[in-house]
């Protein structure tokens, strides 16, 4: 199935893409690769989770903010690529968690990302990952995270 399909599948419309908020675009095509700008877990234009994981917010909310802010990556390449078909895999993804001291499980919040490219792009989903803590984020957000997809 097309990405296209599997999203409507899972009841997901991609949004609008973000209106940058600093000197940068949102994303960026090079060749056969797109790369997103970093993105945050915003829906209608609010924070979907906030504050340091461990602290502040759980594992299970930062995993599912993580799941929303590559739902905006997404977004962001597939406008850049000319629509989320034209994207035919998953390269990088890179997840900074605003982290409580103490906070070793960044790794499971990424996957909160990782296992929704995986529903929507099958085997080509498949990508290499950082996940790494850190002191604070933009907006105090919970996650924040930048995809590399390879284009037709």
């Amino acid at each position: 199935m097309t990405p296209s399909r599997n999203l409507e599948q899972l009841g997901v419309t991609l949004p609008a893409v973000a209106t940058p908020v600093g000197s940068y675009v949102p994303a960026m095509r090079s060749g056969h690769v797109v790369l997103t700008s970093g993105q945050l877990p915003l829906k209608d234009g609010h924070l979907t989770c906030t504050g340091k994981v461990g602290q502040d917010a759980t594992l299970e909310e930062a995993a599912k903010g993580a799941e929303v802010a590559v739902i905006n990556a997404l977004a962001a390449a597939a406008a850049e690529a000319g629509g989320i078909d034209s994207i035919t895999r998953v390269v990088r993804l890179e997840v900074f968690v605003n982290s409580a001291q103490g906070f070793t499980d960044q790794a499971k919040v990424a996957n909160g990302a990782s296992d929704f490219l995986a529903k929507v792009f099958g085997e080509n989903g498949k990508h290499v990952r950082a996940a790494v803590g850190v002191a604070e984020l933009p907006l105090n957000a919970a996650v924040e995270l930048v995809l590399t997809v390879e284009v037709a």
